[in-house]
């Protein structure tokens, strides 16, 4: 993880975990801290612009690859790309869910998943390979790693999640902004995108029934995921 954090704990499932922050040198590469103090809607909105040059970069770098494997391989192996930033809602909600104080340095230093961009690919294989070629660029570094494909959740959610810390290039200085990047087949994104509308009817009460009903549409969906994989390989899609 070179010298980005100070202290890291490891997860029984092999996660790894932020437990300290940054030391104050290293500080000055990461995104501007604010006095918590000021007023916290305007800090807000600066502190978001710094995500979303994080978001560009990310999306420039994914947009460049497709192009670069569409004119080498005849195909694209991105169907598409979609991002966004946290509302400020949401990120109270999960900085009270982790007991974390609600200050604006403590959610830089702490909230990883503040800007997120989501990466829908045809295949698996282009799942790992897209997520490969944008780990191995220099100005990368790689946070963590949580594989939902290969250890899907218990409702059968499957996607792979980075967490990157990019380098973005301002007026002043370079800045370290971490982005979470989420990559999935397109199978893994119907199921994901139309669960999601499912779960948060909140008129309707959610049954256990309707959650088993949902894995077995989610195991239904990775077994055509498979059958689409091996036959890509022996049409020598790749």
């Amino acid at each position: 993880m070179n010298n980005i954090l100070s202290r890291l704990n490891t997860k029984k499932d092999g996660e790894v975990e932020f437990i300290d922050v940054v030391s104050e040198e290293e500080a000055e590469m990461l995104l501007p801290l604010m006095a918590d103090d000021l007023d916290m809607e305007k800090q807000y909105r600066q502190i978001m612009f710094f995500y979303e040059a994080g978001i560009q970069q990310v999306t420039a770098k994914l947009e460049i690859l497709n192009k670069e494997f569409q004119y080498c391989n005849d195909r694209n192996p991105i169907e598409n790309i979609k991002s966004r930033v946290k509302t400020s809602d949401s990120i109270i909600g999960k900085m009270k869910k982790k007991r974390l104080p609600l200050t604006i340095s403590c959610m830089m230093r702490n909230i990883y998943d503040v800007a997120g961009v989501r990466v829908v690919c045809p295949f698996i294989s282009d799942v790992y390979h897209v997520a490969r070629m944008l780990m191995n660029q220099t100005d990368v570094e790689v946070i963590r790693v949580k594989d939902y494909i290969e250890t899907p959740k218990d409702n059968g959610y499957r996607s792979l999640h980075l967490i990157l810390m990019v380098d973005v290039f301002f007026s002043d200085q370079m800045r370290k902004v971490p982005i979470e990047i989420q990559l999935r087949t397109i199978a893994m994104n119907f199921w994901a995108s139309t669960e999601h509308q499912l779960r948060y009817k909140k008129e309707k009460e959610f049954t256990q029934e309707m959650h088993k009903q949902l894995k077995r549409c989610a195991d239904l969906m990775a077994r055509a995921d498979r059958k689409m994989q091996r036959l890509a390989e022996n049409l020598s899609v790749e």
